[in-house]
C-alpha cells in the first residue's frame, strides 16, 4: 500500500514538473515571437533613409573578445528572434560574442562546434568519435570565423553559464591536446580566462531526479521527465520544420534524424532507443551526472597561464540544521520543487555511491538545477587549486592557475533571460566580470579600454604641442 502511495506521488510530481517546464518553454518561445513581431512592425513604420551611418572604433580590434557560452536548453545570437540568453549582458562591452551551440548536444560536440564558430571552417567532430556515436563526422560550415585570428597572441576570455563552463574547459583541453585537424599549432594559452556562472563542474543530483539512472549515470528511466523530453526532441527533429528549427534547434542535425533522411524506419529505431544520441549517450545529460562529470574531469587540467573565476549560486539555507529553500518568492517557479527535492536528496542505498567519500549532505545546498558544491571549482575526481573570496577585491592581483570562487544568493537562472529578476545584482555581477577581463586579466601588459586609449592620445597631443 505504501509503495502504491509513493508511486502515485511520483506520478503527480512528474505531471506537475512536465507542465511547468512545458509552460515555461512556451512562455519563452511566445515572448520571442512577440518581440520579433513588434520589432518588425516598428521597422515597417520607421521612415526610410538612404543614409547609412557606421561607427568605427579602431581600438576595438585591440581588445580580446569576451565569448558568452550558454548552458543546457540555451541559445545564442540569432536564435529565438531578438531574445537574449544572457539578458542583454552582451551589450555591456564592445567586443562580445554569443555563439549558438547545440542546446542538448554533448559537452564534447559543443566544444568542437565552439572552436569552428570562432576559427571558421566546417565543424569536424572527429572520425573516431563520430563512428562510435553514430553521427556524421562533419557539421555546420562557418564560411567566416567570428574570430579567425584567434591564437596564442590573440587569446580569448570565456564566460560560461551552467554546462557552458564545462564546454569551455573541454575546449581548452582540446587546444592543449592539438585535437583539431589542420590546426596543429593550438595550445591551452589560446584561452586567457574562464569565468563560470553557476558552472556545472562536478555534475548534479538533479539529473537523477529528472530521470538518469544513478547506477551508471548513462541510461534514462522508462518513466521520467527526461523520457518525455527525449520523445519530444526526437519528434521535433524528425518533423524538421524549417522555420521552427531556425527559431530554435536542439543541435542534433549531425545525427540525421529528419524524416527526409531517416524516414519512418529511422524514427522507429530512434524512438525504441536503437539509434540516435539517446542510444549512444552522446547528449548532454549523461555529462551532467556525477559519474559523467568525473569521466570528463579525469582528462581536464587547470592550466598555469589561464585565469579562472567561478560564481556559485545557492538558494538554500539551514534552519535548525535542516537544509531548506531560502524563501518562497526568490526562487523561480520552474525551480522551486527541484530546490526542495535536491535539499533532501538521498542516494539510493542499493546503488554504489558515485565516488569514495560521498555524503548526501555535501550535495544538499543547491540553486534548483546544480548543487552548490559542484559549482565552486573542479573537485572530482581530483581537486584543483582553488581559493574562496568574499569580495572581488580580495583576489587582486589575480594569479593564474587558481580557481577563485564566490558564493552568491540566487537560483540557476537568475542571471539569464530575464534581467528584471536579478535587479541591481545583474549589473553588479556582469560589470565585475567584464571589468576583470579588461583590467585585471592579462599576460603581457594591461589592456587599454577605448576611452582610456582616446584619453592617452589626447594627453600625448597636448604634450607635443
Amino acid at each position: 500500500m505504501m509503495r502504491l502511495w509513493i508511486n502515485g506521488l511520483q506520478m503527480v510530481e512528474l505531471i506537475v514538473s512536465s507542465w511547468v517546464h512545458l509552460l515555461y518553454g512556451f512562455y519563452i518561445f511566445s515572448t520571442a515571437v512577440a518581440y520579433d513581431l513588434s520589432q518588425g512592425f516598428c521597422e515597417y513604420l520607421r521612415p526610410r533613409s538612404n543614409l547609412e551611418v557606421r561607427e568605427v572604433m579602431k581600438s576595438r580590434d585591440d581588445l580580446p573578445p569576451i565569448v558568452l557560452v550558454h548552458g543546457i536548453f540555451g541559445f545564442g545570437q540569432g536564435r529565438l528572434g531578438g531574445l537574449s540568453y544572457f539578458a542583454g549582458a552582451e551589450k555591456k562591452d564592445e567586443r562580445v560574442l554569443v555563439p549558438d551551440l547545440g542546446s542538448l548536444t554533448s559537452i564534447y560536440d559543443r566544444a568542437r562546434e565552439l572552436f569552428y564558430y570562432l576559427k571558421g571552417g566546417q565543424v569536424d567532430y572527429g572520425e573516431e568519435h563520430s563512428n562510435a556515436c553514430g553521427h556524421s563526422q562533419f557539421g555546420r560550415i562557418y564560411e567566416q570565423g567570428n574570430y579567425p585570428e584567434w591564437d596564442e597572441d590573440h587569446p580569448i576570455h570565456f564566460v560560461g553559464h551552467s554546462a557552458g563552463a564545462q564546454v569551455v574547459r573541454v575546449l581548452q583541453q582540446m587546444l592543449h591536446d592539438k585535437a583539431f585537424k589542420g590546426h596543429e599549432d593550438t595550445n591551452e594559452n589560446w584561452v586567457l580566462s574562464i569565468t563560470a556562472l553557476s558552472g556545472a563542474f562536478n555534475g548534479t543530483t538533479r539529473t537523477y531526479m529528472d530521470g538518469m539512472q544513478p547506477v551508471d549515470g548513462r541510461t534514462v528511466k522508462p518513466i521520467s521527465l527526461l523520457q518525455l523530453c527525449r520523445l519530444g526532441v526526437i519528434m521535433y527533429d524528425w518533423f524538421d520544420i524549417s522555420w521552427l528549427k531556425t527559431y530554435y534547434n536542439f543541435g542534433f542535425d549531425h545525427f540525421n534524424m529528419s524524416w527526409r533522411k531517416a524516414g519512418i524506419r529511422g524514427l522507429v529505431d530512434t524512438l525504441f532507443g536503437n539509434s540516435g544520441p539517446f542510444a549512444t549517450g552522446d547528449w548532454i545529460l549523461p555529462d551532467l551526472t556525477i559519474q559523467g562529470s568525473m569521466r570528463l574531469n579525469y582528462h581536464l587540467q587547470t592550466f598555469p597561464n589561464t585565469y579562472y573565476f567561478s560564481y556559485a549560486t545557492k538558494r538554500t539555507t539551514k534552519i535548525l540544521g535542516v537544509t531548506v529553500p531560502s524563501g518562497l518568492t526568490g526562487v523561480h517557479p520552474m525551480l522551486f520543487i527541484r530546490v526542495l527535492q535536491m535539499s533532501i536528496w538521498r542516494h539510493p542505498p542499493d546503488v554504489p555511491p558515485p565516488y569514495k567519500g560521498y555524503r548526501d549532505e555535501h550535495w544538499w545546498d543547491n540553486d534548483g538545477a546544480l548543487n552548490t558544491v559542484s559549482m565552486t571549482h573542479p573537485r572530482l575526481p581530483i581537486e584543483h587549486p582553488h581559493r574562496f573570496v568574499a569580495n572581488d577585491s580580495e583576489c587582486h592581483p589575480l594569479q593564474p592557475g587558481i580557481w577563485y570562487y564566490k558564493i552568491i544568493k540566487g537560483d540557476h537562472i537568475l542571471f539569464i533571460v530575464n534581467r528584471e529578476r536579478a535587479g541591481v545584482q545583474f549589473d553588479l555581477i556582469y560589470d565585475s566580470i567584464f571589468e576583470r577581463c579588461r583590467k585585471h586579466v592579462f599576460r603581457k601588459r594591461p589592456q587599454m579600454l577605448p576611452n582610456e586609449a582616446h584619453q592617452q592620445q589626447s594627453e600625448l597631443q597636448q604634450t607635443g604641442e
